[in-house]
């Protein structure tokens, strides 16, 4: 049975009667950290974001709509995984994920170190055999293994490789990899669109059509928080300059849907929050319900039909 944390401590801190068990979305936070390799904090993350989210305007002006009252948005309480070794956390992790989508609910996961996208992606295989995977990142996280071990952050991908057909991954913004990963996305097919490409014209100027053609129907989106340009998003353990920008971001992501095609799940990883730099915490929580909106374009609004929703008390 899934366990929900209350107002006060649940995503955007909505009331319980839209963040219960009849909520069509389960946020899920993935507290885990062991092999970030520079900087450190990735396992208060999905602290962070929930706080932030407290912050977050429930209404989006583009869809006209307040999502979290239309569908409900469920927070489920954090997963254990602090003393377990590295296999047994991965996988609880794709247990729960796996008891998540049987229960109907679009899951969204908040990392955490990115090593958590591994058992989501094969999780969501087994309910959408045929899902893509769209990865936005710095860094393409290719390696067989890092630092002595194969269950890094730096090599999620390439666990994520050993489930799934490697070309139907697709990968943004990357800008950090070794000539080894270079060497893997060549011989493997799998599709990746350089930051430097983007920025020089590699793909030209409709590269977001260029990236939107190489997935599926059904697409599983993770997003390292890293992908974004430090000058937006410098809480994370390994930034790269020559980012993207939140609204590049967010085009491309609507455009996966406008396309026709289904975002299935996501998760948002690897906030690593700075003590008294609340802003990109809180862009992280906005990106996150932002995605959702986009993810849930084609839901018909349900607040006519409901009473009048709570609201918070203060945002002081």
């Amino acid at each position: 049975m899934l366990s929900y944390l209350p107002p006060d401590e649940n995503f955007l801190g909505i009331a319980a009667e839209h963040s219960t068990d009849r909520a069509q979305i389960a946020i899920l936070p993935l507290p885990l950290e062991r092999t970030t390799s520079y900087g450190k904090g990735t396992k208060d993350g999905p602290r962070a974001i929930l706080r932030a989210s407290h912050y977050v305007e429930f209404y989006d002006d583009e869809f006209d709509r307040e999502l979290c009252f239309d569908v409900g948005i469920a927070t489920l309480e954090s997963l254990p995984l602090k003393k377990l070794p590295p296999p047994e956390a991965l996988s609880l992790i794709e247990a729960r994920t796996r008891e998540i989508l049987a229960s109907g609910k679009f899951c969204v996961a908040l990392g955490g170190e990115h090593t958590v996208t591994a058992p989501l992606v094969r999780a969501h295989i087994e309910r959408y055999p045929d899902v893509s995977v769209l990865q936005l990142d710095a860094h393409s996280d290719l390696r067989d293994e890092y630092d002595g071990t194969p269950l890094s952050h730096a090599c999620v991908m390439a666990r994520v490789a050993e489930f799934l057909p490697p070309d139907r991954i697709t990968q943004v913004g990357i800008r950090a990899l070794c000539k080894e990963e270079a060497a893997f996305i060549r011989k493997r097919g799998v599709h990746t669109f350089f930051a430097s490409g983007i920025r020089r014209g590699r793909y030209g100027d409709e590269w977001i059509e260029r990236v939107v053609e190489t997935l599926g129907e059904k697409v599983y989106l993770t997003f390292d928080v890293d992908a974004l340009d430090p000058s937006i998003m410098p809480a994370t353990g390994t930034p790269e300059p020559e980012g993207l920008t939140y609204s590049e971001c967010i085009a491309l992501v609507r455009r996966v849907v406008e396309s026709g095609r289904r975002i299935v799940g996501f998760d948002v990883v690897e906030l690593a929050p700075i003590k008294r730099l609340h802003f990109a915490d809180l862009v992280a929580a906005r990106l996150v319900y932002k995605l959702l909106n986009i993810a849930f374009f084609h839901e018909r609004p349900k607040s006519s039909r409901r009473s009048p929703k709570p609201r918070r008390s203060s945002r002081a």
